[in-house]
């Protein structure tokens, strides 16, 4: 090292200092994909984290669907039974199984609206903050032509 910091090149062969270049220059690039993949990795952990959190919200919101579809399921058994056993008796057995038809669309009405508000609650847009590009790996191969021109 000579007085001022700089390495001592004078007594160094042309072969040697383009041997150390050229060994730098694979350190660098090969620290750089190290920290282009750390980059990459750490978003693609964000975005697995973000569609974690909104998977819960959407299995709730399926769930209440499928009670719905049951729900117009029982509508037919509960039709076709209950109205001639419960209601025959008192009143005329068609008003009977409107009452009861009824009744189960309510039921039915009630479960997918719950449903369907739930799966509107489901909210990706936080993954648009997430970005695929390694910011810090683009920012120090940019200085990269600068450091290889001569002070």
């Amino acid at each position: 090292m000579t007085a001022d910091g700089h390495p001592d090149v004078e007594h160094t062969s042309v072969g040697n200092l383009i041997g150390g270049v050229t060994q730098d220059f694979s350190e660098l690039m090969r620290l750089e994909l190290a920290l282009a993949k750390a980059e990459l990795r750490a978003e693609a952990n964000k975005a697995t984290a973000e569609v974690k959190a909104q998977t819960g919200k959407a299995g709730k919101g399926v769930g209440m669907l499928v009670g719905a579809a049951v729900a117009g399921l029982m509508v037919l058994v509960f039709l076709s039974c209950a109205i001639w056993w419960a209601l025959e008796n008192v009143m005329d057995a068609g008003l009977a199984a409107l009452i009861v038809t009824v009744l189960w669309v309510v039921i039915a009405a009630v479960l997918a609206s719950m449903g369907r508000k739930a799966l509107k609650t489901i909210d990706f847009s936080g993954l648009k903050h997430l970005n695929p590009k390694p910011e810090q790996t683009v920012e120090t191969l940019q200085q990269v032509p600068g450091a290889l021109k001569p002070n």
